[in-house]
């Protein structure tokens, strides 16, 4: 029963923010004249000094006493004697620990939030640096048109900003306190819920006792959050191990964060990014296994919420080392320019801007522009060349109206370039959303 019951191994770590709500809920009960102001120093104090012996390593957790909150409760009792017994005036460990995951999971969302804009500044910092370097855009994995890496990696930056969006959302909703809703129906002393809501930087109290103590939705939240940031940090890593590999040769990442191989000596093995991919099972099992532990739990509080710590605690975890490891590798990683612009080339990638200029110049419905470029580029493969490398006279075969003026269209650079349009590829327009959102993130910090 003790091996299955106890949870210290695991909510030990919410010591300080059960701390925390003890002293604002002992200053609130002797405000309220419930308890004594000599009996709320003497608790403050207590507290106070096992605070201390936990950061200095000296507290011994007990397995036989279950908890965090009877641990410190106990630890309490040995400093101040009877006084100790007090603390637990109208409140319950329902709603004690409620309050005290709650403030854990607002902390989560902020430093995850912070975490991601460190991420969005390092990524918007390359895309300003390497704002006109051309690579192939993909849909499918093939060839589509030439775009630069700067607006790559703004794609990103903007996916990021909704997730640390989603964190912010998840916290303004979880951000009404629990304490004195007590075991599940509230507490006949005359509290003052306001006080220690107010006390512990929440914007109100929990409305409903039942829900105060049974409710995991906060978590639930920040666990989808988090399996959403981690699906894109994986779609992020997965690209880097594509650019990376001989086959792209796009980019390079330096010692720092890649490793080498025990027997072939020439490998440069991109492990960080592979293991930010791997990592999004893990968030996202989390987000599944606390999913599967709230269905059907009747109202209002049991026993299977003490499961819901630890899988929020390793899919926090594991988001913020993943995290700081794709921050790192957008700062290392080395962009072979030649290479991107090379590829992006190959695969008739300016296709399509042949097509609108057959619109455009020739007044073509794009319909049958589409079939015209069909036919062309069915030339260059046959010819084993690029569009921009066929003559003249092989693109009047197929529409003899068909001017030199085209091929101000047919190389990458000039397709990039008319991409002017808000959202679009251009330089110029990645550079200045680069810069927008470099001096944004700043003014946060």
């Amino acid at each position: 029963m003790e091996s299955i019951n106890a949870s210290i191994d695991i909510d030990k770590r919410l010591w300080r923010e059960d701390i925390a709500g003890s002293r604002a809920h002992a200053a609130m009960l002797a405000e309220a004249k419930i308890i004594t102001r000599q009996d709320a120093t003497a608790i403050t104090k207590g507290l106070d000094q096992i605070a201390e012996e936990i950061e200095r390593g000296e507290f011994q957790f007990s397995r036989a006493l279950e908890d965090i909150h009877m641990n410190i409760e106990a630890r309490l009792k040995a400093l101040i004697g009877e006084a100790a017994g007090r603390l637990h005036t109208a409140r319950s460990r329902n709603d004690q620990v409620a309050t005290d995951f709650r403030l854990w999971c607002r902390r989560a969302c902020d430093e995850a939030e912070a975490a991601l804009r460190a991420l969005m500044a390092a990524l918007a910092a390359k895309a300003e640096t390497h704002a006109d370097a051309v690579m192939p855009g993909f849909t499918h994995l093939q060839t589509a048109q030439p775009v630069t890496i700067g607006h790559h990696f703004l794609a990103y930056v903007e996916m990021f900003s909704r997730d640390a969006g989603r964190f912010a959302d998840a916290r303004a909703r979880m951000n009404e306190c629990p304490l004195g809703a007590a075991a599940l129906a509230g507490t006949p002393f005359p509290i003052d819920r306001s006080l220690t809501a107010e006390a512990l930087g929440f914007d109100r109290p929990c409305a409903n006792s039942l829900d105060a103590v049974s409710s995991r939705d906060f978590a639930l939240e920040l666990l989808s959050a988090a399996s959403i940031t981690a699906v894109h940090l994986s779609r992020l890593a997965e690209e880097i191990v594509l650019w990376t590999s001989p086959q792209f040769g796009f980019a390079a990442l330096s010692d720092a964060f890649s490793t080498g191989s025990s027997i072939m000596p020439q490998k440069r093995n991109p492990d960080a990014a592979e293991l930010v991919r791997a990592k999004t099972g893990r968030i996202n099992g989390s987000l599944n296994s606390l999913l599967n532990v709230m269905k059907a739990l009747p109202l209002a509080y049991a026993k299977d919420l003490q499961e819901d710590k630890a899988a929020t605690f390793e899919a926090v975890d594991a988001l913020a080392l993943a995290l700081a490891a794709m921050t790192g590798m957008v700062g290392d990683i080395a962009v072979n320019r030649e290479a991107m612009k090379e590829a992006a080339a190959r695969g008739f990638s300016t296709a399509t801007d042949l097509a609108d200029w057959l619109v455009r110049a020739l007044a073509m419905p794009f319909r049958d522009a589409h079939h015209v470029t069909g036919r062309i580029v069915a030339i260059a493969e046959q010819k084993n060349a690029r569009l921009d490398e066929l003559p003249l006279e092989a693109l009047q075969a197929v529409e003899p109206r068909i001017t030199q003026d085209v091929f101000s269209v047919l190389s990458v650079d000039a397709s990039v370039a008319s991409r002017k349009a808000y959202g679009g590829t251009a330089p110029d327009n990645v550079k200045r959303e680069a810069r927008r959102w470099v001096s944004a993130l700043a003014r946060e910090k």
